[in-house]
């Protein structure tokens, strides 16, 4: 069952955003989320909180400086994902502006597992590097930190997930999330963190007088992987995220974006001239999480390193294969999740839900959990196996339960059980022995459970609404299209009654539709749809551009229907 609810409206607050020039449909979307001044919507870089204000990110400065200063061997250690290649590229390009003598290394998820590990560093050992950056990962790495020290390797670690108890002994630690750390921007994605790091030691290099003789780069030009990354990873969309979505879409729209996202956008039949968001999080995303699931990040970062076009579409073109097989391991293990939950008879019973196939994709898991999660609107883990008997999780959550607490009071109830486990309030990671399964499974449900009430247990469908009919154009689309927004700033989503005037089945999943409110005929589309309506319908619905041929049509995205 899903529960509809229009967002509130503060009608003075509307008023006073017109009174500032806002359009009238954008100064009432605005109100209703949170927005009380025209200047709150100032996405200039001016406007970014200083990277002074990151906790060590100037100790992280003066750390790397000292490095570049005296030619010492640096080698990023990244993760694989989005957020984890585009903080990679980020600090390979930003270093090597700067001269330092830098490379990467990534674990391979299937064989070493996530983060700054002992084996990960024993294979790092092996380049002889001075310094370890790790980014997006490290927070958790106490083991991987002190075995860089019995290599005589200095650690600096750079990541944004949630700490435990116990911080690891690394030389720095920047993490807006670490304990005495009041960086006002607590979501910020791995890369941000990196970026913000980079701009703390080109700071801190100017002061050392060393452009002097040399020309200071303009770090604004990784603003594209920036944004990237920050809407892949999900993060709220704050207004420092805000900020640096918008500088990065500004770049791509004006074509000044690096060759391997220029190429992305052309292998998915895209145009960066009208990049939106929705196209960072839902087109070049996936592609690039694409090698990391499949294959090796490795080819993903590849792609946003290399300045050759060429070069750029073929790995672009790989990421593209390798995603649409991506899709279809995913449609497949969907099926079998659905089958293994119709017998497990955990659809109306269980708060938590957890599941594990011998025949599952570990690249793929999370997808397939968080599939299930908005299916079933259940908090949801999905396992497959790993090597040497044991089994490796992704889980994905719904508001009302944080993912990683939950994990935390499982790991309390039950010592020994998990493996390691780490994440995030929405998306978690846990590792445990094959055996210990359904111990867990039951476990988790039990948690679920406690911390989930009836309330969190029902879909709610935030809404913006009813949108006027003069509304249904193609300007007000492009209006909306312009804009920022994502997690925890949600694009618009409005609800109506319409007349359903045509509707059919296209490749037996998606509803094809044509409506009408009053004297606006407009077409409408719901991908994987459940159910048809009959001649009166209501919608909550997205506005959209249909392009095709050429031509371009004002479209509805179809989220909800009844």
């Amino acid at each position: 069952m899903t529960r509809i609810v229009n967002r509130s409206i503060p009608q003075r607050v509307v008023w006073q955003l017109e009174q500032q020039g806002l359009h009238p449909l954008l100064a009432r979307l605005y109100a209703a989320r949170g927005v009380k001044d025209k200047a709150e919507l100032d996405y200039e870089l001016k406007s970014l909180i200083p990277p002074s204000a990151l906790t060590h990110a100037t100790d992280a400065a003066h750390m790397l400086a000292d490095a570049i200063e005296a030619e010492a061997r640096l080698l990023i250690i990244g993760d694989y994902d989005c957020d984890g290649a585009t903080a990679t590229a980020v600090g390979m390009r930003a270093l090597k502006m700067l001269g330092a003598d830098v490379d990467f290394l990534l674990p391979d998820r299937f064989k070493l597992g996530y983060g700054l590990s002992p084996e990960i560093v024993d294979v790092a050992a092996q380049q002889s590097p001075d310094l370890i950056i790790t980014v997006d990962n490290g927070i958790a790495s106490i083991e991987g930190v002190n075995r860089a020290r019995e290599h005589g390797i200095a650690t600096l670690i750079t990541d944004h997930h949630l700490p435990a108890e116990t911080l690891p002994e690394a030389d720095c630690i920047v993490n807006p999330n670490q304990p005495g750390c009041d960086f006002p921007s607590k979501c910020i994605a791995g890369v941000g963190v990196m970026f913000y790091v980079m701009l703390a030691l080109r700071a801190e290099l100017r002061e050392r007088g060393f452009f002097a003789e040399r020309p200071e780069p303009n770090f604004a030009s990784l603003l594209d992987l920036v944004a990237l990354g920050t809407v892949a990873d999900v993060v709220k969309l704050d207004r420092n995220n805000r900020i640096l979505v918008s500088q990065g879409l500004k770049r791509m729209r004006a074509g000044q974006l690096h060759a391997g996202l220029a190429a992305l956008f052309k292998a998915a039949g895209r145009d960066p001239k009208k990049a939106t968001a929705m196209d960072l999080g839902f087109i070049l995303g996936p592609r690039l999480n694409a090698a990391g699931r499949l294959a090796d990040m490795r080819l993903g970062v590849e792609c946003l390193l290399t300045d050759d076009p060429a070069r750029a579409l073929n790995i672009a073109q790989q990421l593209d294969a390798l995603n649409r097989e991506r899709r279809e391991i995913e449609s497949g293990m969907q099926e079998q999740a659905l089958i293994l939950l119709e017998s497990l008879d955990a659809n109306d019973s269980a708060s938590g839900i957890a599941l594990f196939d011998e025949g599952w994709h570990e690249g793929v898991v999370g997808i397939l959990a968080s599939r299930i999660k908005d299916k079933l609107h259940r908090p949801v883990f999905a396992f497959a196996p790993g090597e040497g008997g044991i089994v490796k999780g992704s889980g994905r959550s719904i508001p009302g339960l944080h993912l990683r607490d939950a994990l935390d009071l499982v790991a309390k109830r039950a010592p020994g059980l998990l493996v390691r486990f780490g994440g995030h309030a929405m998306a978690a990671g846990a590792t445990l022995r094959a055996e210990n399964f359904e111990q867990f499974r039951e476990l988790f449900a039990q948690v679920a459970g406690e911390l989930l009430s009836p309330a969190d247990l029902t879909r709610t469908l935030e809404t913006d609404g009813a949108l006027e009919g003069s509304y249904f154009s193609l300007e007000t689309a492009r209006l909306l299209d312009n804009e920022i927004w994502g997690q925890g700033f949600p694009a618009p989503l409005f609800i109506d009654e319409f007349e359903v005037e045509q509707q059919r089945v296209l490749k037996e999943k998606h509803l094809k539709l044509r409506l009408r409110k009053g004297e606006t005929r407009i077409d409408a589309i719901q991908f994987n749809f459940s159910n048809q309506p009959g001649n009166n319908t209501r919608v909550a619905y997205r506005l959209a551009i249909n392009e095709y041929m050429g031509v371009e049509t004002t479209q509805l995205m179809v989220e909800h229907l009844e």
